[in-house]
């Protein structure tokens, strides 16, 4: 039996009846509907900071307010271009016959657009926390904040794969 036959069985087995073509189509759509929901709140968030240095108290920040503006600027150009990157992969390598090695690409890709994206979520938090309530009040919201991000987006999921693992071993 080759190597392709046994991983279709495999498939099949956990109840999967799609060519490796048609699994890297859905696994495409399924990356595409996740980034259209990254995407509008990474141009909220990018929206929002740009319109800072138009708001009269923007003169106000300090020199170090003034550096995690800049670096959330940074941070969201970057969350924006790792967000993006995967359509216009796809869009180079369109027609190729590439399509899991770009669904893996922008899997990874689009893993990393998440992890720039709570970087800026709680960067923002700690900008805004500074300027409306001081710095000893916002270090540890964004702390917190860091935190949540960190329980719902990692460790969440984990504990649902292991015990999604547990009751596949069980069967």
């Amino acid at each position: 039996m080759t190597g392709a036959e046994d991983r279709s069985r495999a498939e099949l087995s956990r109840g999967r009846h799609e060519t490796d073509d048609e699994r890297a189509d859905r696994n495409w759509n399924e990356l595409l509907q996740e980034l259209r929901v990254t995407q509008t709140g990474v141009q909220l968030l990018t929206g929002f900071l740009l319109t800072l240095p138009f708001q009269p108290r923007f003169a106000e920040l300090d020199d170090v307010q003034l550096g995690i503006y800049l670096t959330l600027v940074l941070l969201a150009a970057l969350t924006t271009m790792l967000v993006t990157a995967p359509v216009s992969m796809h869009r180079l390598l369109f027609q190729r016959r590439l399509k899991a090695e770009t669904v893996r690409t922008g899997h990874r890709v689009a893993m990393a657009g998440l992890a720039s994206l709570g970087l800026v979520v709680v960067g923002t938090v700690l900008l805004v926390f500074d300027v409306v309530l001081g710095r000893e009040v916002a270090l540890p919201v964004a702390g917190g904040v860091l935190l949540l991000i960190a329980v719902a987006w990692l460790v969440v999921p984990k504990i649902l794969g292991h015990r999604a693992r547990g009751r596949r071993d069980e069967e």
